[in-house]
């Protein structure tokens, strides 16, 4: 059985319990507190950071890897492309996610104002771009629902709650991000925190 260290508010965390939850597999979740972590997780870890997944022997971090692993060990329903091209496309799609959007995530979540700001406007503007793309398609690519979505879902789900405001041309992406937020996996995936986050 998976066991997988995740955090009630964390996006990470959140991108790995939507994997876990659309392959609809046996799994444990423990929930870490980030204020005081348990001793563990900085065995098993570099990082200290979640998410953490262990199954037997093996002992995951980087949300990314984690859900690669699970889409690999657990293939329905598949998340990664299975053509070798559009994979490595994804897979770059999910390098400029982290490069672009998620990295600024501590940032907006700083306590300096000025450093926040610019975090916000940073992830507003570079999400207002993609916004296009879904005025002819249901999901990143296309009309298959893949780990482009999973993973950039979380983000989608915490934009209230970011203080981040899309101008009107993203309002393709908002009718996406609805669309990813009915799934029962996602509504399943969240935790009460999660919940809490958009009224």
């Amino acid at each position: 059985m998976m066991t997988l260290y995740s955090a009630t508010t964390c996006p990470f965390s959140h991108r790995c319990r939507i994997v876990l939850y659309e392959k609809g597999m046996d799994f444990q979740i423990i929930d870490v507190d980030l204020h005081n972590k348990p001793e563990d997780l900085a065995v098993m870890t570099p990082y200290s950071r979640v998410p953490v997944l262990v199954e037997r022997d093996l002992i995951l971090y980087e949300s990314n890897i984690i859900n690669e692993y699970i889409d690999d060990r657990f293939p329905h329903p598949q998340l990664m492309p299975a053509d070798p091209v559009m994979r490595a496309r994804a897979r770059l799609f999910l390098h400029r996610f982290e490069q672009e959007l998620f990295c600024h995530i501590d940032s907006v979540e700083s306590s300096n104002q000025k450093t926040a700001d610019k975090a916000r406007a940073t992830i507003r503007d570079n999400l207002t771009v993609i916004a296009p793309v879904f005025v002819k398609q249901k999901y990143m690519l296309g009309d298959e629902f893949s780990m482009l979505d999973v993973a950039i879902a979380p983000l989608l789900w915490r934009l209230d709650h970011y203080g981040i405001q899309l101008p009107k041309q993203a309002a393709p992406l908002l009718k996406f991000a609805e669309r990813l937020f009915s799934r029962p996996a996602f509504i399943d995936a969240l935790t009460a925190s999660e919940k809490a986050m958009r009224k």
